[in-house]
């Protein structure tokens, strides 16, 4: 491609057209111009005067006319393949406001001097129809908006959230414009789109939060333009670039002791190093020799429409949210490319919410020398002259000169000139929890890449958690399976990761923190699940007691490594033997014997090196026990001691008899003196407890084990997924806690109801319910009723005097009692007295509030009454 669109027949010419000229500017000058030699409407002189001779028509025209009528033809659907009700959008949609049509015109008129200055670029993506069927500027289709998801706020978020929210659909034909571009709010409904809905939705959210974000409208590669990823690397198998560290180089102090001489002939090690460095440059040509045919064979075919194929992406300029470098963000994968990226073949126009800006550059090499400044008026010319990038024109000499408040109306008249960008047809993107959550169309989606394929889930979507999966192959037609990486989230067991390499049969599975054991990482064989078989365990050390790290087992050894802990302790060696065949039922005590146990430890400071046990060798089958020291510094070998055990050892409760024979030792240094008898057999009685003390930790091993391998069994089988109590739609507990409460909501409704009682009710009864009611009984009613009201609330008034004058007589008889006995009274009686007489003072000044509240509310109820019984439906007629 020579520039943004031409071919390369037309080089020269396009070369000369595509420079811009001073005299040739896009911006609008004055009005919309019209474009001459437009058709008008036929008069009636010039219809054909056979038609009119004799106002008859004859056979053979007749005939004609039949045979032309026979003929139908129906207008093709460009692009259109779908169409949408009207009535379901805004009035925004289906029509233009003046400022928009003003927009419009400006656009077109823009359209036109491009078209007339560069005849041989292809048009520009400027105002597509929307849903309506209405021209809109593609600026204005920009709606940022920014959701309330954190997963969104960051550019690689919501990309990743684009691509995996909505649906490709290609553009037909693929080199041509598309004649319609949905707005975000629509393609967030529908959920599928093309490239062009694709990066107009991601740059609403991306501008919403922050970036300098703009769609780019270009030609790409055939594998982008498809979103044929079948070439590429899954991003999961991609290895994290690994930080070298630079080794220090250790300082050489003054006065240190020189390494001993190497004695080797320096010919030898020149030889051998140039003969390892002939090898591993044979190995290196080899492998570049295998990776040059590889690549020879997974090479595309030609495409024959190369950098015709349109295409649109997004574009991240550098500045904003500290955004080092500009690159460019490939909507249908969510992924990042440099912005000299050989996927990108060439750029016609970008645009944001704010304008629209054509590029001017050559891009005969594609994207790789392009210039990104949009202030530079040579490489892109911008549409509205409200233009925000910083501009690289030097002021002139009449400029400088130019007074300040000169200057200032100057720019005031210019800005009054100039258009601004209407605010967005389109409404607030919005997007619910459930379907945020969702994240994919139906909650699955599955992607091809080079010899692996990815398949993702939405949460909760799985009953066992499953949110993705990679399936790697090891050829690229995707028959032969290597390795299956599930990924899990939301599990009780706090399962995240589970690897199954189907060559060697190994199973891998990676556990949060917060599981009961604290189990980490559990290695086995998935045709050898059970107890007794090969498999590793890796726990999480700091949550245990016993500060185990890691269990390796064998069907006929375990061994267990320790950090961290008081006894220093680090290593622990099991080796087993077969089970001795018994006939008859089995019996639960049937455990595999143990022949030897090795236990290591790290130094202990606080003892002397030939004090301090390095190793203990536990020989059961042999009934020996071997103990070696750590090595002093000085010294090049360790001090060790053998015991055989007596032979009296397994009787219960037997005393441990003591023979000079039982007993070997080595000393490294010959000068300290050994033992004594006593200590030496103090030591083979504590051997002997260590000794069962570790036989009970390898049984507490295999159980722990076989526990654990009978949890995961349970929960493989009912895999439970953990829901927050305010997930109210998913938490059944929680949700039967809201009906519970609903419930009792409504029976206290129902209770406060029927407590609401007729008052009318029992006097009617006395006179038979009858069904109408007559002056003298509507009159005898009220009587009545307010003679009950009366009665009922001067018995309440003489109850509260009755407990009235109940308290004040018993505080009299108190204060006589107190009075007679006042000189003998004990100080604790005393102080009963007081509490007494401020209880009973409290309760006589209550009821008297009472009192005197009931005597001010008793007129005020008696009057409501009266009122309410001359208001009744039933009495209203005679009052």
């Amino acid at each position: 491609m020579t520039t943004a669109t031409e071919s390369p027949a037309t080089e020269e010419h396009v070369t000369a057209e595509a420079t811009p000229r001073s005299g040739d500017n896009l911006s609008l000058k004055s009005g919309i111009e019209e474009e001459d030699g437009e058709l008008g409407d036929l008069k009636e002189e010039d219809e054909p005067a056979s038609g009119r001779e004799g106002g008859e028509i004859s056979d053979d025209v007749a005939a004609l006319q039949d045979e032309l009528n026979k003929i139908t033809v129906a207008a093709p659907t460009v692009g259109v393949s779908e169409y949408f009700d009207s009535s379901e959008f805004p009035q925004s949609f289906k029509e233009n406001n003046p400022k928009e049509k003003l927009i419009l015109a400006y656009a077109e008129n823009f359209r036109r001097q491009y078209v007339h200055l560069y005849r041989d670029r292809k048009p520009l993506f400027l105002n597509p129809n929307n849903e309506c069927g209405l021209e809109k500027l593609v600026c204005t289709t920009i709606r940022p908006t920014q959701l309330p998801y954190k997963e969104l706020y960051d550019w690689d978020g919501a990309a990743e959230f684009v691509a995996d929210y909505l649906n490709f659909t290609m553009l037909e034909p693929a080199h041509e414009l598309p004649v319609r571009l949905l707005s975000p709010t629509t393609i967030m409904k529908r959920q599928k789109g093309n490239c062009f809905e694709y990066s107009t939705l991601l740059v609403s959210l991306l501008v919403a939060a922050g970036y300098d974000a703009y769609v780019v409208s270009g030609y790409a590669s055939r594998e982008t333009c498809l979103m044929d990823e079948t070439r590429e690397i899954c991003p999961l198998l991609k290895k994290k670039e690994e930080v070298k560290e630079e080794t220090k180089k250790r300082q050489q102090k003054k006065y240190t002791v020189r390494p001993p001489k190497d004695l080797r002939s320096k010919f030898e090690l020149k030889q051998e190093a140039r003969r390892q460095q002939t090898i591993a440059d044979e190995e290196q040509v080899i492998r570049k020799e295998e990776l040059a045919r590889q690549l020879e064979a997974e090479k595309p075919p030609t495409d024959p429409l190369h950098g015709l194929r349109v295409h649109s992406w997004v574009l991240v300029l550098e500045g904003k949210r500290e955004i080092p470098e500009s690159f460019f963000i490939e909507p249908l994968t969510g992924l990042p490319h440099a912005v000299n990226s050989d996927n990108y073949l060439g750029i016609e126009s970008v645009w944001n919410h704010q304008n629209y800006w054509v590029n001017m550059q050559d891009c005969s090499e594609g994207v790789r020398n392009m210039n990104y400044d949009l202030g530079d008026c040579a490489q892109w010319e911008f549409m509205f002259p409200s233009n925000d990038k910083p501009s690289l024109q030097l002021p002139d000499e009449e400029d400088m000169l130019e007074d300040d408040e000169e200057k200032a109306m100057r720019e005031e008249q210019e800005v009054e000139k100039h258009l601004d960008m209407p605010p967005s047809w389109v409404p607030p993107i919005e997007l619910g929890l459930r379907d945020f959550q969702m994240r994919c169309p139906q909650g699955k989606k599955s992607k091809l890449y080079k010899r692996a394929k990815l398949e993702k889930f939405a949460h909760y979507l799985m009953k066992d958690g499953l949110v993705c999966r990679l399936s790697v192959y090891t050829d690229r037609e995707l028959t032969d399976l290597a390795q299956v990486k599930e990924f899990y989230s939301h599990r009780e067991d706090k399962l995240q990761e589970r690897i199954h390499n189907q060559h060697s049969g190994w199973i891998t599975e990676h556990y949060a923190p917060g599981r009961h054991r604290c189990l980490r990482e559990h290695q086995y064989k998935g045709c050898a699940p059970g107890p007794e078989n090969d498999r590793t365990m890796i726990f999480y050390h700091d949550a245990r007691v016993d500060g185990l790290h890691k269990r390796v087992e064998t069907p006929t050894e375990m061994t267990e490594h320790f950090i961290n802990r008081d006894d220093f302790l680090y290593y622990r060696f099991i080796q087993f033997t077969k089970r001795a065949k018994k006939f008859g039922p089995a019996e639960s005590a049937n455990v595999r014997p143990i022949v030897k146990m090795v236990k290591r430890y790290h130094r202990n400071p606080a003892l002397s090196a030939n004090e301090d046990v390095a190793e203990l060798v536990f020989f059961v089958s042999e009934e020996r026990v071997q103990v070696t020291y750590h090595t002093e510094v000085e010294k090049i070998s360790a001090s060790s001691r053998d015991f055989i055990k007596p032979a009296n050892t397994d009787e219960k409760g037997a005393i441990l008899q003591w023979h000079p024979d039982n007993h070997n030792t080595f000393q490294v240094d010959p000068s300290k003196t050994d033992k004594k008898k006593v200590e030496l057999y103090q030591m083979m009685v504590d051997l002997v407890k260590a000794e069962e003390k570790c036989r009970e930790r390898a049984r507490e091993a295999e159980e722990e084990v076989q526990e654990i391998l009978n949890d995961r069994t349970r929960e493989e089988v009912a895999s439970e997924l953990d829901i927050s109590v305010y997930d109210t739609e998913r938490n059944e507990k929680a949700k039967r806690h809201r009906l519970e409460l609903e419930r009792i909501q409504m029976e206290e409704k129902m209770r406060r109801e029927e407590m609401e009682l007729d008052y009318l009710a029992p006097f009617l009864a006395q006179i038979g319910d009858p069904e109408k009611i007559n002056r003298s009984q509507a009159f005898k009613l009220k009587e009545d009723c307010l003679l009950d009201l009366k009665r009922r609330l001067i018995d309440k008034a003489n109850l509260i005097q009755v407990r009235f004058e109940k308290e004040t007589q018993e505080l009299q008889k108190k204060q006589a009692w107190y009075q007679q006995n006042q000189v003998s009274m004990q100080k604790d009686d005393e102080e009963e007295y007081l509490n007494y007489c401020s209880e009973a003072m409290f309760r006589i000044h209550i009821l008297e509030l009472r009192l005197n509240r009931h005597k001010e509310m008793a007129p005020q109820k008696y009057m409501a009454l009266d009122q309410k019984i001359r208001s009744d439906q039933r009495l209203a007629e005679f009052f």
